[in-house]
């Protein structure tokens, strides 16, 4: 589909998605987020939802302003895939063992390492820049810097939430490594601290929404917040870098003798910050639940544990900002899902996938989502589907 624009205080909303369709609460967000007098454009994609400030799922294009509460507290959150030289034939009937590996490699929840992960020793992690990224956390928040050795444990792990680690097979019966996550607690803890500096500026105590408060380019908050969010969204990318080199690691154990391949990886951010150019304007352009669908660039749409995932090839859509959905989008609230569903239930919706199928995820069933079908068609001007992923092992906190 094409969008569908809605009129706005100061810019049209553009809709990959029936306004009718979308809560109240998203669509007050989303009319609150055209009031900024700082904003050049509003894109809304499929899996738009309620959010803090701004909804999940929009991208806002700014001209010397960035609003930290639309980029949300998982900086730099999004999504790594790779395929593999592996075939469904290969994988065993019992892959509980296997989910144990990964589960053994990668620490999930609130864990952590038990010593920091040295970069050095992975399979093909490519590690120039590590020494750099790490020199530049001394210039973080004074208000963080007591997260050092945390943040440093926390490198290379999953999290909880949405958050997960996927082995899947394609309609072409090629295995895949997947997993998302973001920048852990220092990430969200930046953000917070931000938050909150960006609501005691005096330009902003007369928004319509205290939440959607922004930094001004050319003041020492904003170059503080810059430095901070672009670090952060540094942590995040190594994040899943090591996770996925751990990945790969236990596969190519488990496989010896299959001597397993890999190509190259496949990398997007889908809560973040970029600087980009349109219609002769340089603009900060903000992704809250969304990815970059630049030409020809690879991207990564999830569904839920129990449904499946899309490899996608951006075309480079300008209305959009050259954006596409993040994923299948929350049809409910995490505790609507916990009233609605049981146990019975996630075992049902995640019939053939080896996962946790207990009470502790069931507001990750498959039910408090979106079709992710759906959520593709809607955006068939915006990428084109390379691959489509099935889970059959999924790891979450």
């Amino acid at each position: 589909m094409s969008y569908v624009e809605v009129p706005g205080a100061r810019v049209p909303i553009r809709m990959w998605a029936d306004p009718a369709a979308v809560e109240d609460g998203a669509m007050r967000q989303l009319h609150n987020v055209a009031t900024l007098p700082w904003i050049e454009g509003l894109a809304v994609m499929p899996d738009v939802h309620y959010g803090k400030g701004a909804t999940v799922g929009s991208v806002i294009a700014m001209r010397g302003a960035v609003c930290p509460a639309a980029v949300g507290v998982d900086i730099g959150c999004g999504m790594s895939a790779v395929k593999t030289s592996l075939t469904a034939n290969d994988l065993p009937g019992d892959l509980s063992r296997l989910r144990t590996r990964i589960e053994q490699a990668i620490p999930v929840g609130r864990g952590l390492h038990r010593a920091e992960v040295d970069p050095k020793r992975l399979y093909q992690f490519p590690t120039s820049g590590w020494d750099d990224f790490w020199s530049r956390f001394d210039g973080v928040a004074d208000a963080v810097k007591f997260r050092r050795e945390r943040a440093a444990l926390q490198m290379g792990t999953l999290g909880g939430g949405n958050h997960f680690v996927e082995l899947c097979v394609d309609s072409s019966g090629s295995v895949w490594l997947m997993l998302h996550s973001g920048s852990r607690n220092v990430g969200k803890e930046l953000a917070e601290h931000h938050i909150g500096i960006a609501q005691s500026l005096p330009h902003n105590q007369g928004l319509i929404d205290r939440d959607l408060a922004v930094f001004v380019a050319d003041t020492p908050q904003m170059a503080a917040y810059r430095h901070d969010l672009f670090w952060a969204q540094e942590y995040a990318k190594y994040n899943r870098a090591i996770m996925m080199a751990l990945f790969q690691e236990v596969v190519r154990k488990e496989f010896r003798k299959a001597k397993v391949s890999f190509d190259p990886v496949i990398s997007c951010h889908h809560n973040y910050v970029a600087e980009e150019r349109y219609d002769g304007m340089d603009l900060l352009v903000t992704r809250k639940g969304a990815i970059r669908a630049g030409s020809g660039e690879f991207g990564i749409i999830p569904g839920s544990m129990g449904t499946g995932s899309y490899i996608v090839k951006g075309l480079g859509n300008a209305a959009s900002f050259n954006s596409a959905s993040h994923g299948a989008g929350r049809r409910m609230s995490r505790s609507a899902a916990k009233r609605r569903f049981t146990t019975r239930d996630l075992e049902e919706q995640t019939r053939g996938v080896e996962c946790r199928k207990d009470s502790g995820v069931v507001d990750e069933i498959p039910g408090a989502y979106k079709p992710i079908e759906q959520v593709i068609e809607q955006q068939t001007d915006l990428v084109e589907v390379v691959a489509k992923l099935k889970q059959v092992i999924c790891v979450k906190g």
